[in-house]
């Protein structure tokens, strides 16, 4: 079955949310005007070059990367356990980046001005990931079975989130106030050097799932017949979490944990791209998160407004229906994997 007009539909569908998007915000901006900043002539408007090239654009390419990201990390995630309701964050990298930067904020260390742009940020965050990753991995040498091992990541994160809650209750209400902030997730405030660095470390976790993509199929028969296969099961599933951990890793410490994409989106791509072939279903996830992500940050921009919605509000809003009505309409959910 050929797929391309669906990939034609959807990289219109995917240009068009992008147009949208850097139209709409607190500040109305002509479009000639846009497209002017965009070519470099500049703006009638000093400032809204400004804000278009300084603020909408990098969030647009922000919402891109972290879509693609996200939704590939949760289809990795979901063949790994063959869970359906496996995420990225389920080997506990959320809650390792919140950790890193719970122990940060809530023990009073300053993050300066603009706590969302700052480099303390980003370092604890990027640092509890590492931790949580190394843990991880070492286990994954010692485990052998993937239930085993989610089981594993599971409660690696409660622990996490567990020392997070007692740092909370110890804390100031202004350090909770900061620390809570993160938590909500967003994507206008990675520009420059940042932005280029999370392209490059999400880039790096797509191309790693792209070479797996034999393995994969595999897996969705099962690890035993992948070994009789020649499949070596051990490496792919390394290289399923190196690649799940420096994507969601890297999107967490500089976006905060941003809940639902990894989730729902590769449900979705099941059911427009209806095959079990991850030749077309990695570059599906990929379209289709940023599209969603896209559309996420439309909604939180709350068009004709001056107010801003936390991108993870929307994401759940959006997410936690659909798997619901994925539930419903399956009776079985787990007919949605392989």
């Amino acid at each position: 079955m050929s797929f391309g007009k669906y990939f034609i539909s959807l990289t219109i569908v995917l240009l068009f949310l992008g147009v949208l998007d850097l139209a709409i915000g607190s500040t109305y901006i002509p479009l000639d005007e846009i497209l002017s900043a965009l070519i470099g002539k500049g703006t009638s408007v000093p400032s809204w070059e400004h804000i278009v090239l300084g603020f909408r654009l990098p969030r647009i390419a922000t919402a891109l990367f972290v879509g693609m990201g996200l939704s590939v990390s949760g289809l990795l995630m979901q063949v790994l356990f063959r869970n359906p309701l496996a995420g990225p964050y389920v080997l506990g990298v959320s809650t390792g980046a919140s950790l890193g930067v719970a122990l940060a904020v809530l023990a009073g260390i300053s993050f300066g001005i603009g706590w969302m742009s700052s480099w303390m940020t980003v370092a604890a965050a990027t640092l509890g990931s590492i931790i949580v990753f190394s843990v991880v991995l070492f286990a994954s040498f010692r485990v052998r079975d993937s239930m085993t091992l989610l089981i594993f990541g599971l409660m690696l994160g409660m622990a996490t989130g567990g020392i997070v809650a007692v740092l909370q209750f110890f804390s100031k209400a202004e350090d909770i106030q900061i620390y809570l902030m993160w938590t909500f997730g967003s994507l206008g405030g990675v520009a420059g050097e940042q932005l280029f660095i999370l392209i490059i470390f999400v880039i790096i976790g797509l191309a790693i799932s792209l070479l797996l993509i034999k393995p994969l199929n595999i897996l969705l028969i099962g690890e035993d017949y992948g070994k009789s296969l020649g499949v070596n099961i051990r490496n792919t599933r390394i290289l399923i979490i190196l690649a799940t951990c420096l994507m969601a890793g890297a999107i967490t410490a500089f976006c905060g944990p941003i809940g639902f994409i990894g989730i729902a989106v590769p449900h979705i791509t099941r059911l427009v791209f209806p095959s079990s072939n991850h030749k077309i279903l990695l570059p599906g996830s990929m379209i289709l998160g940023a599209a969603v992500l896209l559309f996420c940050d439309i909604v939180s921009q709350l068009p004709g407004t001056q107010e801003v919605l936390p991108i993870n509000a929307v994401t759940a809003l959006f997410g936690a229906p659909l798997v619901i009505w994925l539930i419903l309409r399956k009776g079985n959910i787990r007919r949605t994997i392989g």
